[in-house]
């Protein structure tokens, strides 16, 4: 055991002695404390390890507690494959909230588009992805976010340009969204990002700031040319349908009316047949039951009745005749 001394000034401190073996406990201590931690390692329930030995991928692990070969021989990158990551275009978001604050910074570049029918529009989306393929994700890809980033707005733009001005704003988002996520999966899938799309959504969608004016003025004249549109399709059903009731309603009492008319005639006929046939019969009794049910309909109605002998000639001067009715 040796002591030290130092000099500080005049002053000589004699330094307390240190024996060797404690100091060769701290070294290994400390060695034994790194191979542990460089030993073992954990992966968290959304990851997974890949494991390189020199650089190159060897396995991959599941969330746990894992063993590797230590002092930087193999190497492990966790990966989260379970967690969702977001993707702006157009726009930047601070802080995400209730009250979401967004970057002031002008992203016209990347969201300034043409349409198919030679307009502009300021396009927003958001692509959400998650890592499907740790490996790829790792290695055959040297910047992949950048990479999707390129991917999503060529892919966009393709899509706008295929659509007019109205399709893109209103008419057909949910397309415009369908098509720009498969024709994106499909460009990662060759490049072998091993990214997975679970989705595109557009948010605003609006026609550059220099042409708003006339663009909302525009839509004011195709809502009121709606307005007038509708008021007249609901004059049309109000009048088109009763008409057609009325006209239904008409043409129903005619079959009724023909109905009727050849069932009254169909009987008036059948009824004549019938006498007919009985007239044939006996043809004296026939002509008289007819005579007699004549004057049953027709007596009730005269006011007087006078009976006069079929062999009278000269009645003339036997009544006054002037408004009188004679029954011979």
């Amino acid at each position: 055991m040796t002591r030290k001394t130092i000099r500080v000034g005049d002053e000589t401190i004699e330094l307390p002695a240190v024996k060797k073996v404690w100091i060769k406990i701290v070294v290994i201590g400390f060695a034994g404390i790194w191979l542990l931690f460089s030993a073992f390692y954990t992966v968290g329930a959304d990851e997974v390890g890949v494991i390189k030995r020199f650089g190159k991928y060897m396995r991959t692990t599941d969330p746990g507690l894992h063993s590797k070969i230590p002092f930087s021989v193999e190497t492990v990158k966790k990966v989260k494959v379970q967690r969702v990551f977001k993707e702006e275009f157009g726009f930047r978001t601070k802080q995400a909230g209730i009250n979401s604050q967004y970057s002031k910074q002008d992203f016209t570049g990347e969201s300034l588009m043409l349409t198919g029918d030679l307009n502009s529009a300021v396009v927003d989306w958001i692509v959400q992805y998650r890592v499907k393929d740790p490996v790829k994700y790792l290695f055959h890809v040297r910047n992949v976010v950048e990479t999707l980033r390129d991917a999503s707005e060529s892919v966009m733009r393709e899509v706008v340009g295929d659509h007019s001005v109205d399709e893109v704003i209103v008419l057909s988002r949910q397309d415009i969204e369908l098509l720009a996520q498969q024709a994106t999966q499909n460009l990662l899938d060759e490049f072998e990002t091993g990214i997975d799309i679970v989705t595109i959504k557009l948010q605003d969608v609006n026609p550059p700031k220099s042409v708003q004016p006339a663009f909302n003025e525009v839509n004011e004249a195709r809502q009121e040319k709606e307005r007038i549109i509708n008021e007249a399709l609901e004059a049309y059903n109000k009048v088109i349908p009763q008409a057609k009731g009325q006209a239904e309603q008409t043409i129903r009492q005619a079959e009724g009316y023909s109905v009727n008319r050849v069932n009254r005639a169909k009987g008036d006929a059948e009824n004549f047949l019938a006498v007919w046939a009985e007239y044939n019969k006996a043809k004296d009794v026939t002509r008289r039951r007819l005579y007699l049910e004549t004057l049953l309909e027709i007596l009730p109605k005269l006011e007087n009745i006078y009976m006069i002998d079929e062999q009278q000639k000269g009645f003339i001067p036997l009544l006054q005749l002037q408004g009188k009715e004679v029954i011979k």
